[in-house]
């Protein structure tokens, strides 16, 4: 019987429900019971033969692990972001590919402001302080009025401009490939259309885009120091979109005022790395998606994909 492999550790949580989507047509299911992200081997010892599809979680999927899965033929992302995937690899080995769009957009978005509050009124240095039995205040400051540069018209750049319109900030956008304004006719945005600028007014910086060898690094030395010095960078997409060592010189020379991110190079990153020194540095693990509800969709989506995708006609692998 054919298999599916199934990767997400969180995705068993809703296995009453779509399971038996599943295994109604006919595939038997292979479960990550690791407790942790599988290894390119690891999914390779298991998807080598048989298996025709694969949820996939931030897993990695290089070109040699797809060309070693030889009875692949559907991939469907439980999230967004493909950067896990050799997407040249699998369209030549004819292996469909499908991300959960729409379906953690909001959690993201939520998320991306949750971390911009913190960092502006520092929360979470507070609260550790008056835990420790202190009292003492620490000057924050307002929102309201400062403009927020969201790097990323996609759906969770323009969730979280939306939001920030909410509070009382002006958001503009920057992103080449956005082909309508029509979103930003409607709500009052506008657009910047060179990096640079957007750099230079916005009190916070927010990135909202996907990771390919042209993002690597778009945050970086030269960037940075664009920003004002009291600019605030917020990062819930990709770790590698921004440089850690020019974003470390950054923080502690003041050449911005602060940063927080859900994402970072390496996740987990290694004990005691230079940034998590830094009050002024915020980091949570990659948890911007993980709210009931993305994940309840994502779960039922990725499913839904993948089913879609292996009932449909398809050319034959290379």
């Amino acid at each position: 019987m054919p298999k599916v492999l199934i990767t997400p550790k969180s995705f068993a949580n809703y296995k009453a429900s779509v399971y038996p989507l599943i295994i109604e047509q006919g595939y038997d299911i292979i479960e990550n019971n690791l407790g942790r992200t599988m290894t390119e081997a690891e999914i390779v010892e298991q998807a080598r033969e048989g298996v025709v599809g694969i949820i996939i979680g931030v897993d990695p999927l290089p070109a040699e692990v797809l060309a070693q899965c030889k009875d692949l033929r559907a991939v469907s992302k439980y999230g967004m972001g493909m950067d896990n995937i050799d997407q040249d690899k699998a369209k030549e080995l004819g292996i469909q590919l499908r991300n959960a769009a729409g379906s953690n957009h909001i959690s993201v978005a939520e998320h991306a402001i949750g971390l911009l509050f913190a960092l502006a009124r520092n929360i979470p240095h507070i609260v550790a302080s008056v835990k420790q039995g202190h009292w003492e205040r620490s000057m924050g400051i307002e929102l309201t009025g400062k403009t927020i540069g969201v790097i990323g018209g996609g759906q969770i750049g323009r969730e979280v401009a939306l939001r920030a319109k909410g509070i009382g900030m002006q958001p503009v956008i920057y992103d080449p490939f956005l082909r309508d304004d029509s979103f930003l006719e409607a709500n009052g945005m506008g657009r910047i259309h060179q990096l640079e600028l957007l750099l230079e007014q916005a009190d916070v910086v927010s990135l909202h885009l996907p990771y390919t060898p042209q993002t690597k690094h778009l945050i970086n030395e030269e960037t940075l120091a664009r920003m004002k010095s009291s600019a605030l960078l917020i990062n819930t997409s990709r770790g590698e979109l921004v440089d850690e060592d020019a974003l470390y010189a950054a923080l502690t020379s003041g050449g911005i005022a602060g940063a927080a991110q859900d994402v970072f190079s390496v996740e987990p990153p290694e004990a005691g790395h230079q940034l998590l020194q830094l009050d002024r540095f915020l980091l949570t693990s990659h948890t911007g998606a993980f709210t009931k509800e993305a994940v309840a969709r994502m779960a039922t989506l990725s499913t839904q994909n993948l089913l879609d995708m292996l009932n449909a006609p398809t050319e034959q692998k290379a």
